[in-house]
C-alpha cells in the first residue's frame, strides 16, 4: 500500500505545469547593484521588497 503525499502542493504543481503554468518561486533579477522587476523591469535598490512600479511581489520562501 502507498502512503499519502505529505501535502497536496506537489499534484497540484504538476497539475499546473502540466498546463503550461510556471510553478517555481519567482525572485528579482539582478542587475549589476540593482533588484530588477521580472515583470516590468523597473529597477530597485537592494533593500526594495516590492516593485514600486507594478506591484509586484517576490514569491515568499
Amino acid at each position: 500500500m502507498a502512503s499519502a503525499p505529505d501535502s497536496g502542493d506537489d499534484v497540484f504543481d504538476e497539475f499546473l505545469s502540466d498546463r503550461g503554468h510556471e510553478t517555481e518561486r519567482v525572485g528579482w533579477d539582478h542587475n549589476y547593484n540593482k533588484l530588477q522587476c521580472p515583470d516590468c523591469m523597473a529597477l530597485h535598490d537592494e533593500s526594495a521588497d516590492d516593485c514600486s512600479v507594478c506591484g509586484w511581489e517576490p514569491t515568499p520562501a
